[in-house]
């Protein structure tokens, strides 16, 4: 008798909608980053800047959270790593479209086109590196403390997310920009634009992270159940 053919491992139903989702953030963080949003003026803040993309990222940073609050670490940093296939792929097909592929005769938004979606090669490498250690650093902050899985789960997803905001911003400026200067001649204030972006992306942590990755969980658990 002929033995049975091995049954294929079951995917749990959350895990499998959160990666869908985490995949499409990934690339749609870079386009959104095109657009500088205000946060209008806080108290001992002041007047606060943001790159849109920031809104995926935080939502990237729920996912990656409740993977690993439902179904461990391991899976959690999984699904970071596969997250550089989108990512990277995005980008080069940007490149190729942008630079390599002729647009039509009688289109006008080139210029627009390239000036929104395209990225030197020196932010793309920049992206990349803080896209992998702030989520790698998120999984590993988030599953660690406070108790471990089950436990204080707002409180745990709320410093992950302070602690690997500001590791994606230390990279990203520095690594983009160091050493680059303005229109007058003189070096970037790198300082002054990771106070402000700091600044921004510490606030939106606050305010969405742990009621977002509540909700996540419990959706999570509901579509497991389903």
């Amino acid at each position: 008798m002929a033995p049975s053919a091995p049954q294929p491992a079951s995917l749990p139903r959350a895990l499998f909608v959160f990666a869908l989702v985490y995949g499409g953030l990934v690339v749609l963080a870079g386009v959104l980053g095109a657009k500088i949003a205000s946060l209008g003026t806080w108290p001992l803040l002041g007047s606060l800047a943001v790159e849109s993309g920031i809104f995926c990222f935080l939502l990237l940073v729920v996912l990656s959270s409740t993977t690993a609050e439902l179904y461990g670490q391991k899976a959690a940093t999984m699904l970071v790593r596969l997250g550089f296939l989108p990512l990277i792929l995005s980008m080069v097909l940007l490149t190729l479209v942008i630079h390599a592929v002729p647009p039509a005769p009688f289109w006008q938004g080139q210029d627009a086109f390239a000036t929104v979606l395209g990225q030197g090669a020196r932010m793309q490498l920049a992206g990349l590196i803080s896209y992998g250690v702030s989520q790698t650093l998120n999984v590993h902050v988030f599953a660690r403390i406070g108790g471990g899985q089950g436990q204080r789960l707002m409180l745990r997803a709320w410093l992950a997310s302070l602690l690997s905001q500001v590791a994606d911003t230390v990279l990203f400026i520095t690594l983009s920009f160091w050493g680059e200067k303005g229109a007058d001649g003189h070096p970037l204030p790198i300082g002054a634009l990771m106070t402000g972006q700091l600044g921004a992306k510490l606030l939106l942590s606050t305010l969405m992270v742990p009621p977002l990755i509540w909700l996540a969980v419990r959706l999570g658990r509901k579509l497991d159940r389903a």
